[in-house]
């Protein structure tokens, strides 16, 4: 990957056109959250449909995340080989591609493929907002102005809350992944319209192979910090979105006896708060890392107890009220991204922005694929399935958490 500041980056504030394109930008990343969010309004429906497992409906809902952070290196060689416009308008066609398949799909091994190939169109979305921010904005504002973005991308948790649920009541789930489909169609065009770039990356001199790429990633975890640095990343977001994106419908249906639609309306409300986290958490100034990561660590313990409170809380309000905290206080991982970005010299930023990427993704599939088996595993043991499922995302935060605590913290970088 190449340096995401050069020794040339511009360090005025932009101009309208990095704006504009940078609001293209987010438009594959919106889409990208709606997608990787609706089986906590599909998760009944598809059960019902395919008679899906938890283990099964758990292998679902991780097939794109797998996909979608096994490809964060990929993308970023193919970022510096042919540029962000490129990269997109090569992988966003696969998006729509898989909302096709899915749509259609006549059992689980077509909805695993579609969901993968959704997965690898999507595989850039996020990336690609980092590392333009990290290029044409100063490194003072990547944390906030990373804030704005994923303040923006949670707009497509709003698409499945209440309008999915509504759609799915009205409709069917097939016709759920088919407007999500010519959503992507849409945001494709937007890219080919107003991303441009000013010279393609490969002839900058900066660009480097894929054997380099992966070399490059390689030495990163030869650094001690590094392991810490991922070892948080891959549970912290990923515990919002196997709470969103996968057990909160089916906690609150089964549980609290609501409906899809009601169940639709609290995530929506959760949806709505995590737009704030982010653009807040993001505007944080610290003196140093050593206190930034003090900040990182209270907020990972905060979280890890207010998942052991949806586990054993019976009341459907206080349910409701931890998931809302939840949704908005996730909006701290925004604080993770700035101490990649700093605890890295610049000639490595872009590649540690693609491994931390990665690690997070990858940890959202591992995690939901754990959980439905947890799952499964309650079930057969007569154990209430939310206790099990919540219990264990709070212990794997707390494991993250010790290890990013207990390891080696990143040296002062210049």
């Amino acid at each position: 990957m190449p340096d995401a500041v050069s020794p040339t980056a511009p360090q005025h504030p932009p101009a309208r056109q990095a704006w504009v394109m940078l609001l293209a930008l987010c438009l594959g990343f919106t889409l990208s959250q709606a997608y990787r969010t609706v089986a906590a309004m599909m998760a009944a429906p598809l059960q019902a449909d395919f008679g899906l497992s938890s283990s099964q409906l758990g292998l679902f809902a991780g097939a794109f995340h797998f996909a979608f952070g096994a490809l964060q290196i990929l993308m970023g060689v193919g970022i510096d080989l042919i540029g962000i416009r490129r990269t997109l308008l090569w992988a966003m066609p696969l998006t729509v591609l898989g909302a096709a398949v899915s749509a259609w799909a006549p059992g689980l091994a077509a909805l695993l493929l579609g969901q993968a190939l959704i997965g690898v169109g999507c595989a850039p979305a996020f990336l690609v907002c980092t590392v333009f921010i990290a290029r044409r904005f100063p490194i003072e504002r990547f944390a906030a102005i990373s804030g704005l973005v994923m303040g923006i991308g949670g707009l497509g948790l709003l698409i499945t809350g209440t309008p999915l649920a509504w759609l799915i009541q009205a409709s069917s789930w097939r016709l759920g992944f088919a407007a999500l489909g010519v959503g992507s169609a849409l945001a494709w065009g937007c890219t080919w319209i107003w991303v441009r770039e000013t010279a393609s990356p490969a002839t900058t001199g900066s660009a480097e192979s894929l054997p380099q790429a992966l070399r490059g990633a390689m030495q990163l975890l030869t650094q001690p910090h590094t392991w810490g640095i991922l070892a948080l990343a891959s549970v912290t977001y990923a515990s919002f979105i196997a709470l969103r994106g996968l057990w909160l419908g089916p906690m609150l249906i089964e549980r609290h006896g609501f409906s899809l639609v009601q169940s639709g309306n609290v995530a929506l409300a959760v949806s709505v708060v995590g737009l704030f986290g982010p653009p807040l958490f993001g505007r944080l100034q610290f003196a140093d890392g050593a206190r930034r990561r003090r900040w990182i660590v209270g907020f990972s313990a905060t979280l890890a107890l207010l998942f052991g409170l949806l586990a054993w809380s019976p009341l459907a309000w206080l349910t409701v009220l931890a998931s809302l905290v939840i949704g908005f206080g996730c909006g701290f991982i925004i604080l993770q991204y700035a101490d990649v970005r700093a605890s890295y010299p610049a000639r490595q930023t872009g590649r540690a922005l693609a491994v931390y990427t990665m690690a997070m993704f990858l940890g959202i599939a591992w995690m939901q694929w754990l959980t439905g088996l947890v799952a499964a595993w309650a079930q057969q043991h007569q154990i209430e399935t939310f206790v099990a499922v919540n219990s264990t995302v709070m212990a794997l935060l707390l494991m993250g958490m010790a290890a990013f605590r207990g390891l080696p913290a990143a040296p002062a970088v210049r």
